[in-house]
């Protein structure tokens, strides 16, 4: 599974403006809706935040993937999300959370939507990559380093 497949560059957020959890979440789910499923904000922020109630879907490093299920998606849908001064996400480890990955998979999809998350857990657990995307200037600077790495993994 190539990742980058499931990313379109105008999914990319380069600078968050997002202050809390939720702000967070609305402000990367609006980069996915309506699109051609018709997905509402808040139907896709309460999925999100349904999840996070589970548990925090940070999980450290600076690294959140928060990630949900919709009735009404044909495909995997993906954005990623960068805030240089940080978001609390609750995460594991209690720093705050400055790389985002966000996931919306169809209901019926428990595979690809697991497959999908572990090939973004690997990605994000090398360090020089998240230090090269806190550096990158631009929108399809961050594209382009999460597109080589996809091709590495």
């Amino acid at each position: 599974m190539k990742v980058i497949e499931l990313l379109d560059p105008s999914d990319v957020v380069a600078d968050m403006s997002a202050t809390n959890k939720q702000e967070a979440l609305e402000e990367l789910a609006a980069t996915v809706v309506p699109g051609p499923e018709g997905l509402k904000l808040d139907e896709v922020v309460e999925v999100l935040m349904e999840r996070e109630r589970l548990g925090s879907t940070g999980i450290g490093d600076n690294v959140a993937i928060p990630h949900g299920k919709l009735a009404n998606l044909s495909k995997l849908k993906l954005a990623f999300g960068r805030s240089l001064k940080g978001v609390d996400f609750e995460s594991m480890d209690g720093k705050l959370s400055h790389l985002f990955f966000l996931l919306l998979a169809p209901i019926n999809s428990a595979g690809l939507h697991l497959k999908a998350l572990a090939k973004i857990s690997r990605m994000l657990m090398n360090g020089q990559l998240r230090e090269s995307l806190m550096q990158a200037s631009e929108r399809q600077d961050i594209y382009q380093l999460l597109a080589e790495k996809d091709e590495e993994i």
